[in-house]
């Protein structure tokens, strides 16, 4: 079972390693085949003809009727004992003329069917050998001839040896370079997907804003139309921010002019009361609306550029209540994240440290194990363990939020889970309370 997250290049090279796996054995085993039956059909041809010499110089002398064998094959291995070249011809009672290379012993002749017959048989001292013979009558003979002649398989045996080896060797190195040729075929043709594949890290990490276009023409459409898709997700999240901003600025007009008429009702505090809830409402969902979708498509910023307008508005307001802002960035930091959204976070934890601080307040920003550390503390009052709980807890839906129940952490709360960070609180060293924001460094995933 091929797991489903192989990649393209290991599917192909496995689909072209199981081809070859399967194509040359068969095509070795068949070649082979075919060599062996080559060969051993040119070797039987060759025994055939001296068959017919052995058999024309079988004779029966006219005297005494016994039967000769004129030494007529001239071939000395025929003479030297046990050299793998051998002849017999007997009639099957005892009559038997054989060559002196068998010596004591006899080759197993059948003498039972008609015609040429070619087997292989084992010869003396167990050696393979392949025989070849025939029954025929002599005239004036009383009784059937059975003429066999046995040579020695080795000689072939060793060139269908010699063959075999040479092809599977022939073969494995075929197979080598197939796999190799394979292989680089595929990786040249892979690249431009490895390419696509890149820029899409690129936009992924925000360093780069489209999709490269030179490539293949069916992956250069692709890529066109992906940037078309990038493009129009930024234009809607743009319009989609401008449209938070101007409801916003819509809104807060009349909610002014409402608090500013309350004061006219019998019963003024309620009437404030509920036009604060609601006007934390609209801030809270105008907040995330103007937040979402930044994540996919937030190119990387530097953070003490983009908290630099935040801790410059903060600091002032800070003088003017007699608190001390102390804020230390880690130099060349960046995040993909969207700078409007790093101000919403800090700043909405800035602006809570402020409110309940006696007297001093501080940003520390850094990079550590991979992940930006945003710590922001405050010699106040605190939190107890419970409360702190508590308030991390609340607001499991976001719309029972209301005003006193700390709708800036619910902003950063959200902002938090759009980039895949975290928020926790703490005692302070200072005293008070410690808010500590870990955002990964190379964005949400």
């Amino acid at each position: 079972m091929i797991p489903t997250r192989w990649s393209l290049a290991r599917r192909l090279l496995l689909a072209a390693g199981v081809l070859v796996l399967v194509v040359l054995p068969l095509a070795g085993g068949g070649l082979a085949y075919t060599f062996r039956q080559t060969v051993t059909a040119s070797f039987d041809e060759r025994l055939d003809s001296m068959l017919r010499v052995l058999l024309a110089s079988v004779e029966r002398e006219p005297l005494s009727g016994r039967l000769t064998v004129a030494p007529a094959l001239g071939d000395a291995r025929f003479e030297r004992v046990f050299s793998g070249w051998y002849w017999q011809v007997g009639d099957g009672q005892g009559t038997t003329r054989i060559s002196r290379s068998l010596w004591d012993q006899r080759l197993p002749l059948s003498g039972s069917a008609d015609g040429v017959t070619r087997r292989d048989i084992t010869g003396p001292r167990g050696e393979p050998l392949r025989l070849i013979e025939r029954r025929i009558r002599l005239a004036n003979y009383p009784r059937p001839l059975r003429v066999g002649l046995a040579v020695s398989r080795q000689e072939l045996d060793d060139e269908v040896a010699r063959f075999e080896w040479l092809l599977w060797l022939s073969l494995l190195t075929l197979g080598v370079l197939l796999l190799g040729g394979l292989a680089a075929q595929i990786r040249w043709g892979l690249a431009p997907l490895r390419r696509l594949h890149a820029d899409l890290r690129e936009v992924e990490a925000g360093r780069e804003e489209r999709l490269g276009t030179r490539l293949p023409a069916e992956l250069g459409e692709l890529a066109g139309a992906m940037n078309e898709v990038l493009a129009r997700d930024r234009r809607l999240i743009e319009r989609g921010r401008a449209a938070a901003g101007n409801l916003a600025h819509a809104l807060k007009t009349p909610i002014s002019v409402l608090g500013t008429l309350a004061g006219r009702h019998p019963e003024p505090e309620r009437i404030r009361a509920e036009l604060t809830r609601l006007d934390e409402a609209v801030r809270h969902h105008l907040a995330r609306a103007s937040a979402a979708g930044g994540a996919s498509l937030a190119g990387r910023v530097r953070v003490d550029e983009a908290l630099a307008p935040v801790i410059d508005g903060l600091g002032r307001l800070a003088e003017r209540r007699g608190i001390v802002l102390d804020a230390e960035l880690e130099d060349a930091l960046s995040l993909r994240v969207d700078a409007q959204d790093l101000q919403e976070m800090v700043g909405n934890l800035l602006e809570n440290a402020l409110n309940w601080a006696q007297g001093r307040v501080t940003l520390r920003v850094a990079g550590e194990a991979g992940e930006a550390c945003l710590d922001i503390e405050d010699d106040g009052p605190g939190m107890s363990p419970e409360q702190r709980e508590a308030a991390l807890a609340r607001g499991a839906r976001l719309d029972e939020r209301r005003s006193g129940s700390g709708l800036g952490l619910a902003i950063v709360e959200d902002l938090m889970a759009l980039y895949g960070g975290r928020l926790t609180l703490e005692a302070a060293p200072l005293g008070g309370l410690a808010a500590r924001i870990r955002l990964p460094l190379g964005g949400a995933a």
